[in-house]
């Protein structure tokens, strides 16, 4: 169980290049078997690397589990944000989302998402490098901004995806709340970032708009209703969150797509690759719940009140369910439809809260690597590995030089 208070968060934390199983979890696993306990910011956790638990676990949300996440994290991304509510409250405001990114949305924003891809690709094609994190991060933010809020990022006085940059450096730090501290300096960017979409949204309050275009239309719309049980603080978090998960997880997934595709040339001529990356990239690499009650499941005990973490990296390379589980291989998935989580493939989650964005970012994927591909070649520079937390992906200081094919 680690330390008094900090447990084995150091540990948990500690960065990592491997594509295989976080060490965290691996050597414990070796040690202890699938199911494990230890202590992460002074909380008890159950770790699962086993499917059957993993499952269980995501069918009996709000029943013997219910999501939760560390205070810190809570701290971070609001009280009310998405994944700390439950029941009623969670299914409205998923629907909210589902409004704007549910399939039929998709469809129509499809050329959009095409556009700004190769209006991005082609500006890259002429700079001598490019860090692909960040440059997907940026792409990814200003295209879901802009059909959140209608925001344009180039022609703003002040820049609101620089108060998440500042948000994203200090999201995996010791809750240190002083000044120069990493966690203060995450705070400070949640801080400021929602002071701007406050103003953005009082804007829109006082020139509202005849039909509703975006989801601050939706918001306010909400709001007016007699008897409505969204409030203003709620809509912010709500808005946050989905602007922080847009553009890090999916821009995380593409820098991936395209390092396993630069080690793999051959695979350049299929396009249907996006299961292989989201297996591979892990975009969620632990998904946090808590047990309400004691359960019993295969021998073990789960006692009342302790978190569990369930663990999709440990699932999606298993070697008894995917043969040479580390190999980029996306041929392993011919023949095969995934439609939602299973038990050995659970890369947006599971159960009732599954991502609701999963469509929206496997659509920008796949028409970001389809442009890609079909117009561009590239190379990888200045080395290539991709540095990982268990907490959170952060494959930043993969560059590439990209050239326009004649």
């Amino acid at each position: 169980m680690g330390f008094p208070f900090l447990g084995e968060t150091l540990q948990f934390f500690k960065s990592n290049t491997t594509n295989d199983v976080p060490p965290f979890v691996k050597e414990r696993m070796e040690r202890f078997g699938p199911v494990f306990k230890t202590s992460i910011v002074g909380q008890p956790a159950i770790v699962s690397a086993d499917p059957d638990l993993n499952h269980f676990v995501f069918l009996q949300e709000g029943q013997l589990f219910q999501s939760w996440y560390p205070d810190t994290f809570t701290e971070i991304f609001g009280r009310q944000n998405l994944s700390s509510l439950h029941g009623f409250m969670h299914k409205y405001l998923k629907n909210m989302v589902l409004s704007l990114f549910g399939p039929e949305s998709l469809k129509k924003m499809l050329p959009e998402v095409e556009r700004t891809a190769c209006r991005r690709l082609q500006q890259w094609s002429i700079q001598e490098t490019v860090e692909l994190k960040e440059a997907t991060a940026a792409m990814i933010f200003d295209l879901t901004a802009k059909k959140l809020i209608s925001y344009d990022e180039e022609n703003a006085t002040q820049k609101l995806r620089e108060n998440f940059v500042a948000f994203i450096k200090g999201l995996i730090s010791f809750p240190l709340n002083i000044p120069g501290a990493a966690y203060h300096k995450c705070l400070q960017g949640r801080k400021n970032a929602m002071k701007m979409l406050k103003n953005l949204l009082n804007e829109r309050r006082a020139m509202p708009r005849k039909s509703p275009s975006d989801f601050f239309d939706f918001v306010l719309e909400e709001l007016q209703k007699e008897g409505t049980i969204l409030t203003e603080k709620i809509a912010l978090d709500l808005m946050f969150v989905l602007l922080f998960a847009s553009f890090e997880t999916t821009s995380t997934a593409l820098t991936f797509a395209v390092k396993f595709l630069s080690d793999n040339p051959s695979v350049l001529k299929k396009l249907r690759f996006i299961n292989e990356t989201v297996r591979l990239a892990n975009i969620a690499p632990v998904i946090f719940r808590k047990a309400l009650r004691e359960i019993q499941f295969k021998g073990y005990t789960i006692p009342a009140d302790w978190a569990v973490m369930v663990c999709p990296p440990a699932v999606h390379l298993n070697p008894t369910k995917y043969k040479d589980p580390l190999t980029f291989n996306p041929s392993r998935w011919e023949g095969v439809e995934i439609k939602g989580a299973t038990k050995n493939f659970m890369a947006f989650g599971g159960g009732m809260r599954v991502c609701v964005g999963a469509d929206f970012s496997k659509v920008q994927m796949a028409v970001f690597l389809h442009c890609l591909v079909i117009k561009y070649k590239w190379e990888p520079v200045k080395g290539g590995n991709i540095l990982r937390t268990p907490g959170l992906q952060f494959p930043d200081g993969f560059h590439i030089r990209l050239m326009e094919i004649n």
